[in-house]
């Protein structure tokens, strides 16, 4: 009785856990780099909570800055919000929203090394 309860608690169970989102690397296999277009990179491309954005780059040549509105359509580097420089970033998209990424590194945003997402549920 009780390996009866277990096995029907088991089944029951494993159709709740979260399903996993989707894995979308950043400039796909050119990369985090000024030559990305993030317009033509994002088009056709939905991005959901628990999708995963992987930015991968030269560490000693790029970051990644998430960054507000303003900052974003002005390539401004102060007041970031969070800063990656590991090369190899992934990061989990938690919220729904409006999320925009620049590069913190000479005039690489100014050359178009940026990025802007909506996030949906």
């Amino acid at each position: 009785m009780i390996i009866v309860i277990f096995q029907l608690f088991l089944a029951t169970s494993l159709h709740m856990l979260p399903a996993k989102g989707a894995t979308h690397l950043v400039g796909d296999t050119d990369g985090w780099a000024p030559s990305i277009s993030s317009i033509n990179w994002t088009d056709g491309k939905k991005f959901h909570v628990g999708d995963i954005l992987v930015f991968r780059y030269q560490r000693d040549l790029h970051n990644v800055m998430q960054v507000n509105s303003t900052a974003y359509k002005d390539c401004t580097k102060d007041g970031y919000i969070r800063l990656f420089t590991t090369g190899n970033d992934s990061l989990i998209l938690s919220e729904v929203g409006n999320f925009w990424y620049i590069c913190g590194v000479t005039d690489h945003c100014e050359k178009g090394q940026k990025l802007g997402i909506i996030v949906a549920p």
